[in-house]
């Protein structure tokens, strides 16, 4: 099964992710199929960046994602109904 996921990276206690299209039988460092956008939680407001076309495509193929990006996604969908 495909997930979509967060990827961490970054320095030792200052996190950032890659929101990513993965197997989700691989290890959470392995390679990635796809890299969608980024997460930066350390920011104020945390920064969340998301090709939204990309990650369409990508669910409309039948990828699961993890809650945590489940939650980011609607963050951006509302922000861009906001800003439409």
């Amino acid at each position: 099964m495909i997930s979509m996921r967060l990827m961490r990276c970054g320095a030792k206690k200052k996190p950032s992710y890659r929101i990513v299209v993965i197997d989700s039988r691989r290890a959470t460092k392995s390679e990635a199929l796809d890299v969608i956008g980024s997460y930066d939680p350390l920011k104020e407001p945390a920064e969340i960046k998301i090709d939204y076309e990309k990650a369409k495509s990508w669910l409309d193929k039948g990828v699961r994602t993890s809650q945590t990006v489940q939650s980011l996604l609607q963050k951006v969908s509302r922000s861009k109904k906001l800003s439409d």
